[in-house]
């Protein structure tokens, strides 16, 4: 477990289960979302993106969270040599997306980007919540694995399996 890849929905944990995990391991963690926007809250432009994402999987070992572009996760399904799909139940995502705004209101997000808006950034999330039944599918799934031999692929679809997860292989 080297290089690992964490991905699903908005609001899934991801960011969560990356940072408990590069603790126990000692592998840096990148999420996508610092690589993607600047300080202020702007993307990036895509050349820049590209360049950075593209010399982050080159090296020997990361926790990368997030989506990015779909070239970008592809590129990193096909670098990783772990995979890791949050794909909990949509109201679960809701909530954590909901959840992670009431509480920026007493304390910024942990990780969170400086400069970027919690209130943006959770209407982001809500909207590709609603948009996530298109890209998030069972044949998405069966593409991820297909390109995945050899390597560990989990899929974690519910709290008491990312709890579970935590536990086994973190703490």
């Amino acid at each position: 477990m080297n290089k690992i890849a964490v991905f699903g929905k908005p609001g899934g944990g991801k960011s969560t289960l990356s940072r408990k995990l590069s603790a126990k391991t000692g592998i840096q963690y990148y999420p996508l979302d610092l690589i993607e926007y600047k300080k202020n809250g702007e993307r990036v432009s895509p050349d820049e993106y590209a360049t950075k994402h593209q010399d982050l999987i080159a090296t020997d070992s990361w926790i990368i969270d997030g989506l990015g572009t779909l070239e970008s996760f592809w590129q990193r399904i096909d670098a990783a040599d772990t995979l890791i799909y949050i794909d909990l139940p949509y109201g679960v995502h809701y909530w954590w997306v909901t959840k992670r705004l009431l509480k920026s209101l007493f304390v910024k997000p942990v990780g969170w980007p400086d400069g970027s808006s919690v209130w943006k950034g959770t209407l982001a999330g809500w909207k590709y919540l609603r948009l996530s039944p298109r890209f998030w599918t069972p044949e998405l799934f069966e593409k991820i694995q297909s390109r995945s031999k050899g390597k560990e692929v989990y899929r974690i679809t519910s709290v008491k399996e990312i709890n579970k997860f935590i536990s086994m292989y973190i703490i």
